[in-house]
């Protein structure tokens, strides 16, 4: 059975501890959408100041459609190339938004949403979608947060 852990180190030895409660809480489920449900889930209940986390998955070549997540509704479909999370589909490559009103065509599904990170998911070469996480505060995301949710992602990609 699956316990939530007390986080109450340092930054990264928490994360370390949320990646070790992944790989545990997916070991033995095949299935994708379950996958990335309690991969969400135990993001949002792992991650403070934010007000969403989820998934989108890439749905056609040139799009990504709303998967499992955590938060209010938001925006179901987002072209490869519109927004944090089409660029960064797009580019293949994590982005860490500091204030969502100062990137170019940010795609607004929660107004209260400031700062943002999106990390693609890539497995063997191919991109599955990316993992996106909103904060209501400007410059949540620092790097220590982009390297550890990139680890998260690589875990993460092994179960689905």
């Amino acid at each position: 059975m699956f316990q939530v852990e007390n986080y109450n180190k340092s930054k990264e030895e928490n994360y370390s501890l949320v990646i070790k409660q992944l790989a545990a809480l997916l070991e033995d489920e095949p299935n994708r959408v379950a996958n990335l449900s309690n991969a969400s889930a135990l993001l949002n209940q792992f991650l403070d100041r934010i007000n969403w986390v989820g998934f989108y998955c890439l749905d056609s070549e040139n799009e990504l459609v709303l998967g499992p997540f955590q938060g209010l509704p938001a925006c179901v479909r987002i072209p490869l190339g519109k927004g944090v999370c089409g660029t960064s589909a797009q580019t293949r490559k994590t982005i860490r938004v500091a204030d969502v009103h100062a990137f170019p065509g940010h795609i607004a599904c929660d107004a209260a949403s400031r700062s943002e990170i999106v990390v693609p998911i890539i497995k063997d070469g191919e991109l599955l979608g990316v993992l996106d996480i909103d904060s209501p505060e400007l410059e949540r995301f620092d790097e220590v947060d982009e390297k550890m949710l990139e680890e998260f992602v690589a875990v993460l990609t092994k179960y689905i």
